[in-house]
């Protein structure tokens, strides 16, 4: 190699040395903390949040339930092409990748892992189980914290044996998935099939008061929880992919120095995922007719891996060059929050669009609602800068780490988190939302 060619991968190099206190050559059991991986999290949490908002704001598609102006009806579009399925998957391998972490952070302690986890993953679940019925019915925090446990129990596999299990739970769950799609579209009723009134039912519950807000809330948990394990196993596979990740060092320096790698990922990615994408918006937002709308979730779902994979490394990629550096240092400490992050814009998502705040749910377009959402996201960026600033964890971080260690967070300043730095992140997931990250 040139010396040319050998200055873009030492300037890569130095920067996250200095951004990360990462030490050269550091080993699996003293990782430093990884600002491309922050920075990753704070990226998905747009996405998370623009798929969350159609949602939150009303019908989630456009089949005459609403009528929209073009503009709403392209933005739909755009949500479930680029953004619907890919980032709680994401979020999901980042999961993955920081239960090695954490492993990691109980072994350096002398801590015992098990008790430490199953306290994160009980914390966990009452936090979802919270936030599903207060704020977003849409929670992927309890399916988090249910199937952790299977992470838990596989945490002394061999990583060549984890990635074979995540395959073969992807396999299954796709081939699943693809078939109950495919009898759907062709048995599926022809027009509507009493949707529009189950519609206006909701519409005047989160048009009510808080008692009818959480009532529906309520009511619709047990369907909730049983359509999220249903997709339950590529969150497991993502889980399992992301502990492979972690065990191999796949976002290491050395990792992230292999460029050459990273755009065959990224272009293999795109190649996979945009066809499946783009089938996926045709079926469930138009114009093929609505029985396709199954086949369309499942085919989405299935290639949405592919795009994930191209978007983590396109951004990788970017995030090497001197303009990409210092978007990724804007972006990671909305990921070192993202919990609190997450909670946030449910929170100010139902205050928006629910009855016991302006009450506007299904009265918004898709074209506003992102258009606003984009505009929250910015001014959660600038407070999470302002905040890691001034603390190692955020407000939500805090209440989980004190659960997992069931104490105070040491409050030194200095003192280091599961990556050997301050602040070490809670990881989202879902339609959208978190997972998470364990310190000292």
């Amino acid at each position: 190699m040139t010396q040319q060619s050998q200055q873009p991968h030492q300037a890569q190099a130095g920067i996250r040395a200095r951004s990360t206190g990462a030490v050269p050559g550091q080993g699996p059991t003293g990782r430093s903390r990884i600002l491309e991986v922050d920075a990753l999290r704070g990226f998905a949490l747009a996405g998370i949040l623009v798929v969350n908002l159609l949602a939150t704001a009303g019908p989630p598609d456009s089949r005459g339930l609403v009528n929209v102006h073009a503009a709403d009806g392209a933005v739909q579009w755009l949500v479930v092409l680029l953004a619907q399925s890919k980032f709680y998957l994401l979020f999901s391998f980042l999961f993955g990748y920081s239960f090695t972490l954490q492993m990691d952070s109980a072994a350096r302690a002398g801590a015992r892992f098990a008790p430490r986890m199953s306290r994160r993953l009980a914390g966990l679940f009452v936090l979802g189980l919270a936030h599903a019925v207060l704020l977003y019915i849409g929670d992927i925090l309890m399916t988090y914290a249910l199937l952790g446990l299977i992470l838990l129990a596989a945490r002394n596999a061999g990583p060549d044996g984890v990635r074979r299990a995540a395959l073969w739970v992807y396999g299954v769950a796709g081939g699943f998935l693809l078939l109950l799609g495919l009898v759907a579209a062709l048995l599926g009723p022809e027009g509507p099939d009493g949707t529009a009134a189950e519609q206006a039912e909701l519409t005047a519950a989160y048009r009510g008061g808080f008692t009818e807000v959480v009532g529906a809330n309520l009511k619709a948990l047990p369907d909730t929880l049983a359509a999220a394990l249903l997709m339950g196993g590529f969150v497991v596979a993502a889980f399992l992919l992301g502990f492979v990740a972690g065990r191999r060092q796949w976002l290491g320096a050395a990792a992230l120095a292999d460029r050459a790698r990273l755009r065959r990922i990224c272009l293999v990615g795109l190649v996979v995922g945009l066809p499946g994408a783009a089938l996926s918006a045709a079926c469930v937002v138009g114009p093929l007719p609505e029985r396709w709308a199954v086949l369309g979730l499942a085919v989405g779902v299935v290639t949405a891996p592919a795009l994930s994979a191209a978007y983590a490394t396109g951004l990788l990629l970017w995030f090497g060059t001197p303009g990409g550096t210092a978007v990724a240092r804007a972006l990671a400490p909305a990921g070192r929050t993202a919990l609190t992050n997450y909670l946030t814009q449910s929170l100010v998502m139902a205050l928006v669009f629910s009855g016991y705040g302006l009450g506007l749910y299904g009265r918004t377009g898709a074209a506003a609602a992102v258009g606003g959402g984009l505009v929250l996201y910015a001014c959660q960026l600038v407070l999470s800068r302002w905040l890691m600033r001034r603390y190692r964890l955020g407000p939500v971080e805090w209440l989980l780490r004190a659960v997992t260690l069931w104490g105070r967070p040491a409050k030194a300043a200095g003192a280091t988190g599961a990556a050997g730095v301050p602040g070490t992140p809670e990881v989202p997931g879902t339609s959208g939302a978190p997972g998470v990250v364990e310190g000292r």
